[in-house]
C-alpha cells in the first residue's frame, strides 16, 4: 500500500495509476477530510466477487472444504 497525500496525487496522478493497474498497489490518499483508496478496476472486481460468494449461505464452508480436499477425494466432472 501506497500512502501519499492530495497534493502530491495531483502532481503525479498517472504514475499513481499506473501503480495500481499494473502492480495492483492500494493508494492511500490522506485529505484534510479523511482518507480516501485508489484501487485497480481488477482489485476492486474480486473485492466484490470476495463479498458476493461470502454472502452466499454455506459457500464459506464450500469453499474451505474444496482448498482442504486432497486430488484423489475429487470427482471428474465433464460438461
Amino acid at each position: 500500500m501506497t500512502n501519499t497525500n492530495a497534493t502530491n496525487l495531483r502532481k503525479n496522478l498517472f504514475e499513481y495509476l499506473n501503480s495500481a493497474i499494473e502492480y495492483n498497489d492500494v493508494i492511500n490518499v490522506n485529505t484534510k477530510n479523511g482518507n480516501a483508496v485508489i484501487l485497480s478496476e481488477q482489485e476492486y472486481n474480486g473485492m466484490i466477487e470476495t463479498i458476493y460468494l461470502s454472502s452466499i449461505p454455506g459457500m464459506k464452508e464450500r469453499l474451505e472444504a474444496g482448498l482442504n480436499a486432497k486430488l484423489g477425494d475429487c470427482v471428474e466432472f465433464e460438461w
